[in-house]
């Protein structure tokens, strides 16, 4: 199969229900295409979308049957509106991944946001937090979950490796993640996995608190170690980062069997 064909939008998009149950006179096909295309190009509203649309007819023309023409905003407004929204996550994000194939061994990062605006005071309804994992090299994101409390983020993660590929890539997470359950997702998948460490897991995070403290009095004698260091200059002041990767040995650490 050609990357092109393998990127298709009819493809990716083939198992997208039409929410229409009459007869239709734009397909499905053209309507999402169009929308996709119109936003990528920096649509923002169904106005836009569909002015896109008319001015890039004859390009369109090449790869979808036009005869019925381009719909209305309003159209466009109706159609997308009535679509389910997890079937076309679904179906976006499987374009999405073969347009911009992970590349192997880079870094996703799963982090987790709260929309601005979106808490309604009047409904008491709460504010909704985005989880969502971006690919560092390709610069795309590969999916996202919504949840309605922060706390939530720990069930939202795992639902969000459920629906992205991370074998051969490292996942990166804060501190909320760093939960056995999560670990284990991610290797199962064939990935690999850096998650912080703070007192949200306080005996594993004073361990390692004082594994390093104890190696950096003898300077890591006889320890295996991997160091680093940034220097940064900056809005008056500087900034100096040192870093060091150990391996774990069974012997010293009381949670590496764990």
């Amino acid at each position: 199969m050609s990357s092109s064909s393998a990127a298709s939008i009819q493809q990716h998009f083939s198992n997208l229900t039409d929410p229409r149950t009459r007869k239709v006179t734009y397909p499905l096909v053209n309507v999402v295409t169009m929308s996709l295309c119109a936003v990528l190009g920096g649509a923002d509203d169904f106005v836009a979308i569909a002015d896109w649309a008319e001015d890039k007819k004859e390009w369109l023309a090449q790869f979808l049957d036009m005869s019925s023409g381009v719909p209305s905003h309003d159209r466009f407004n109706a159609i997308l509106g009535a679509l389910k929204p997890a079937e076309f996550e679904k179906c976006l994000l499987s374009w999405i991944t073969a347009l911009h194939e992970v590349t192997d061994g880079q870094v996703i990062a799963i982090d987790g946001k709260t929309l601005r605006r979106s808490f309604d005071a009047a409904s008491s309804k709460a504010a909704i937090h985005m989880v969502s994992a971006w690919a560092t090299v390709n610069h795309v994101s590969l999916g996202q979950v919504a949840t309605d409390a922060k706390s939530n983020k720990i069930t939202a993660i795992p639902q969000l490796l459920d629906i992205i590929e991370v074998s051969g890539c490292l996942v990166t997470i804060d501190a909320m993640g760093c939960q056995k359950e999560i670990a284990e997702k991610i290797v199962n998948a064939g990935g690999d996995y850096c998650l912080a460490i703070k007192g949200n897991q306080r005996l594993l995070h004073q361990a390692i608190r004082d594994y390093f403290a104890n190696a950096m009095e003898i300077d890591f004698t006889k320890r295996k170690v991997h160091r680093h260091e940034t220097h940064e200059k900056g809005h008056g002041r500087e900034e100096s980062r040192y870093y060091y990767l150990c391996p774990i040995d069974a012997d010293d650490f009381p949670y590496a069997s764990k």
